[in-house]
């Protein structure tokens, strides 16, 4: 193995110093991968620490277990170069976030974090990573790991179909066998996620219904949001026709890609399903995805990291309801950028606000619960594609906890009255 740091050295290393480091490491089994890659690891920090004080500052850290304990740090131009994977096979090779901070996150106090977007800076501390300063913390007490919030559970009204007025919902909502792709076409326009408006004409007003009526004695029943042994499926097209099977992930962390691995459980890798059909426009487009896209779900929330050297294509309508865009509008994420596409307690609040409009208004939701991404090329009105279905490769991304959550309360709901033959 090269070395884990290869800056040159600032401070010597006390043999006492490192044994004290050492001894607060977590899960550590003698001579194993992770034992030496620790070790070489504290070793490399202890002679790279911006102050010979920050040896004391990080002791006292780790001792006491003090998030008011100072700031520890290195320079951020050096971060890069300072760490290489860990060897060990109990870090899921699905994250390769090898930052110093989550390094030493991962040593100090949380072995199974996987990656960045799992951890929060505290208010104290001055040089968090996320703070874009010449220098960036690595005191694992400076941070705290994102957890889910508790989402409340929805109550819903327990009666005759009389409570709700569902003339409401057929006036305001889309009819559901209605393709995303075809709502108004000023909608379609893309939306770079780096630099996109705080608001656009068209919002989310096309999806929320007037207020109805509601008889406030009706009963209710509790319905609890429950997580899924697979929080998403994945369905993978070319053009408009499905290929291959549903990938079901367990996993937080997952990548799709253009590679050709059968069996990860990690990765979706595209380049192991084949076509007969398959266009030239496809197979050009394919061979351009590599690393493709990593899909994180992290405290309730679903992130996407573009890693491949082209854009790729986002429809979310859970993210457009937040910067208030048009629920169709299509985001471009350029490469090494990441954009949250979801956010479970956002989708609270809809099915909450939406409880009282009845069935078909509740129905309607389902959409939310799908993200739409192409590859490579986009869609919308600024490109020749008006809709995903004329894109070489596209995936549709369907959350199945939210899904569920739908069902469950779609179940307890009267059905809407026989529909009018007009």
């Amino acid at each position: 193995m090269s070395n884990l740091f290869n800056l040159p050295f600032s401070f010597s290393t006390n043999p006492q110093t490192v044994k004290n480091l050492l001894q607060h490491r977590l899960h550590i089994q003698p001579n194993s991968n992770d034992d030496k890659w620790s070790e070489k690891a504290i070793r490399g920090l202890i002679k790279r620490l911006t102050k010979s004080s920050m040896i004391d500052d990080l002791q006292l850290a780790l001792d006491t277990k003090n998030p008011h304990t100072r700031c520890v740090t290195i320079p951020r131009d050096a971060q890069s170069k300072l760490v290489e994977p860990n060897p060990s096979t109990t870090v899921r090779k699905a994250f390769n976030d090898i930052t110093p901070t989550i390094a030493f996150c991962r040593i100090w106090r949380w072995p199974d974090l996987n990656t960045h977007l799992e951890l929060r800076p505290t208010p104290t501390c001055t040089y968090a990573f996320q703070h874009e300063k010449d220098q960036i913390c690595v005191n694992p007490y400076h941070y705290e790991r994102v957890i889910a919030p508790f989402i409340p559970p929805i109550h819903v009204p327990v009666s005759d179909r009389a409570v709700f007025d569902s003339t409401t919902s057929d006036r305001f909502q889309p009819d559901s066998t209605v393709a995303m792709d075809c709502l108004s076409p000023t909608s379609d326009q893309p939306r770079t996620v780096v630099n996109s408006p705080a608001s656009v004409q068209d919002n989310f007003e096309a999806m929320t219904p007037t207020p109805a009526t509601v008889n406030n004695n009706v009963p209710t029943t509790a319905i609890s949001y429950v997580e899924t042994p697979f929080w998403c499926s994945i369905l993978y097209y070319e053009l408009n026709q499905r290929v291959g099977e549903t990938f079901h992930a367990s996993l937080n962390s997952l990548v799709i890609d253009s590679f050709c691995d059968p069996n990860a459980s990690d990765r979706f890798c595209l380049g192991s399903l084949t076509n007969v059909n398959r266009t030239p426009e496809s197979e050009a487009c394919r061979r351009m995805i590599g690393q493709g896209v990593r899909l994180y779900y992290i405290g309730g929330e679903v992130f996407a990291e573009c890693l491949s050297d082209s854009p790729v294509f986002v429809q979310s309508p859970c993210c457009n309801q937040r910067f208030q865009w048009h629920p169709a509008t299509v985001c471009k994420i350029p490469p090494r950028c990441n954009l949250k596409i979801f956010n479970n307690t956002e989708f609270a609040q809809m099915l909450r606000d939406t409880i009282q409009h009845g069935y078909e208004a509740v129905y309607n939701l389902t959409r939310i619960c799908s993200i739409r991404m192409s590859f490579v090329k986009g869609w919308g009105e600024e490109y020749r594609r008006r809709t995903i279905m004329s894109t070489p490769c596209w995936v549709e991304i369907h959350l199945n906890g939210p899904m569920q959550w739908l069902d469950n309360v779609l179940q307890q709901l009267p059905l809407p009255g026989p529909m009018s033959s007009k």
